[in-house]
């Protein structure tokens, strides 16, 4: 099974917490379910990461480059 997208991913953690918090799930099942939930929230913890990672380097990418030598240096 491939991993999920981070939507995917949000969307089934949101529908585990609903039914954790319902109140519903046996014992069992809630305990599996937030094994999941962890599983889940670590995908989605490395993919905003990940993202930020690359959105970082982006915003280095697109800043001017500090002045060098004596040209650049303030009077």
């Amino acid at each position: 099974m491939t991993e999920p997208t981070f939507e995917e991913a949000r969307a089934e953690l949101e529908r585990i917490v609903a039914r954790l918090e319902s109140g519903e799930a046996e014992l069992e099942d809630a305990v599996s379910l937030w094994e999941r939930g962890e599983e889940l929230y670590r995908i989605c913890v490395a993919k905003l990461d990940a993202a930020q990672g690359r959105v970082d380097e982006l915003a280095r990418r697109e800043e001017p480059d500090a002045p060098d030598g004596p040209e650049g240096a303030a009077p």
